[in-house]
């Protein structure tokens, strides 16, 4: 069971969008936007910062798919859709904008249920490898850049580079200072006397 969520909805049909928040209420959630159009949408998620968005993709002005891409490019969201329409290119359309559920109309409570939960679970785990990603690309310049400075102590003191990583692991440990950020002062002075 997903924990209580905020989330907004966007359904041009008046009564289904009341059923919906009814339905979402029932399950403990708080619904912080009803809107009918992918415009109000975009402008409600901006003001409101919801947990989960659940849209139409057909609507006035803008569709949801449309209003999804803007949304996630200023805050990534886990969307669920909710349509009628269940053709090809409105299926490639919302992968394209990582939607995590795709719910054909009518839509039953244990279904939406359902496609809650697995969207929050699909969306921790994408925002786990985005970070693991960001991590490993981190570790990666900062392994770079210990190498550079590395390099210079070994030209500029004439060390092996064994002998250069343990001046730099030495150094770390007296200043209590991480390696990289020693290698970084080791680098940048370099750099100074070489212009």
């Amino acid at each position: 069971m997903t924990k209580s969520l905020r989330i907004a909805i966007a359904e041009d049909e008046p009564e289904l969008l009341a059923d919906l928040s009814e339905a979402l209420t029932e399950f403990g959630h708080e619904v912080v936007a009803e809107v009918q159009s992918g415009s109000d949408l975009v402008g409600r998620c901006r003001e409101t910062r919801p947990d989960l968005v659940i849209t139409d993709i057909k609507m006035p002005d803008m569709d949801g798919l449309e209003a999804a891409s803007i949304i996630r490019k200023e805050c990534p969201i886990p969307f669920v859709v909710v349509s009628a329409y269940h053709d090809q290119e409105f299926i490639d359309r919302a992968l394209k904008e990582h939607v995590l559920a795709y719910l054909i109309k009518p839509v039953n409570d244990q279904s939406l249920k359902a496609s809650i939960d697995l969207a929050m679970q699909r969306f921790k785990e994408f925002q786990a490898l985005q970070q693991q990603a960001a991590d490993l690309e981190q570790a990666l310049r900062d392994r770079k850049l210990i190498e550079r400075a590395k390099g210079v102590l070994m030209q500029r003191a004439e060390m092996s580079e064994p002998d250069a990583f343990r001046r730099l692991q030495l150094l770390s440990s007296q200043k209590n200072t991480k390696m990289v950020e020693i290698a970084r002062t080791i680098v940048e002075a370099d750099e100074a006397f070489q212009n």
